[in-house]
């Protein structure tokens, strides 16, 4: 289990959040409501300005786009990210397996999750986006009700991380943080740190019928400037998500995970 924030554990063992839900942690020092929930009827209700578009939908990655993994082009790595994304390129030239942490029923996480050949549920409301990945179920939250990133001290971090969006025209651009490294690489081997920052560029094409993601993400720890990649998805209106679970006693029987093709 990963450790909580310092402020937040501090907080929790001196029982000042003992009963409050990690959600309400921010509170504003002048003693007002803390942040409604995505799904209070008072912020459901707030007058804002309609969106341009509604995500809501079941989308499919669109694997005849040369973008379908993220790199090549790859940015210039750091010594640490370039030694592992080495051994992941050669474990894989000889067919081998390298750190499958997905195979150990660790979360993809963000961004590899959008990369898997799986459905994605979209469910967009005024105050959030639901997104249920037909892969393990991955769960991920975009808050565009005008809330800031939680406070550095008391963000839980998460595979998927802190994700907030507002809208620029009609592009929505979703800025996320708290991202746990543990366990957690970008396709093959290539790790992320506690410094790995991602911002999405959202558009509906194709009359709605299309999903364009352009992503910059940057980590000072592991890569040089800014890492870009452009991906595509495709609407499908014929799929629904249903309950899936990885559970390690299946993936014993799996070579990748449990046999010497597998490198730790």
């Amino acid at each position: 289990m990963r450790p909580l924030p310092s402020a937040l554990a501090a907080a929790i063992a001196t029982g000042v959040l003992a009963c409050a839900p990690l959600a309400f942690a921010q509170t504003k020092s002048d003693g007002a409501t803390a942040q409604l929930g995505a799904l209070a009827p008072e912020n459901l209700n707030k007058k804002r300005p309609k969106a341009p578009w509604n995500l809501t939908g079941t989308w499919f990655v669109d694997t005849s786009k040369a973008s379908f993994r993220f790199g090549p082009p790859f940015p210039k790595f750091t010594a640490e990210a370039q030694k592992e994304f080495d051994a992941g390129v050669k474990a894989t030239a000889e067919h081998r397996a390298y750190k499958d942490y997905i195979g150990q029923c660790y979360p993809a996480g963000m961004p590899v999750i959008m990369t898997r050949v799986w459905p994605i549920a979209m469910v967009q409301l005024p105050t959030v986006i639901y997104m249920v990945s037909g892969f393990e179920n991955a769960f991920r939250e975009i808050f565009i009700d005008g809330r800031p990133h939680m406070d550095p001290d008391l963000v839980v971090r998460s595979f998927n991380g802190e994700s907030i969006g507002h809208w620029e025209g009609d592009t929505l651009v979703v800025d996320t943080t708290a991202f746990t490294p543990e366990h957690h690489t970008i396709d093959t081997g290539i790790p992320i740190s506690d410094q790995f920052h991602m911002v999405e560029r959202i558009r509906l094409l194709n009359a709605g019928r299309s999903l364009e993601i352009a992503y910059t993400m940057t980590d000072p720890k592991m890569w040089e400037g800014e890492w870009k990649s452009l991906h595509y998805w495709k609407r499908v209106d014929d799929q629904d998500i249903t309950e899936v679970e990885c559970l390690p006693d299946l993936d014993e029987h799996l070579p990748a995970t449990q046999s010497k093709l597998n490198i730790r």
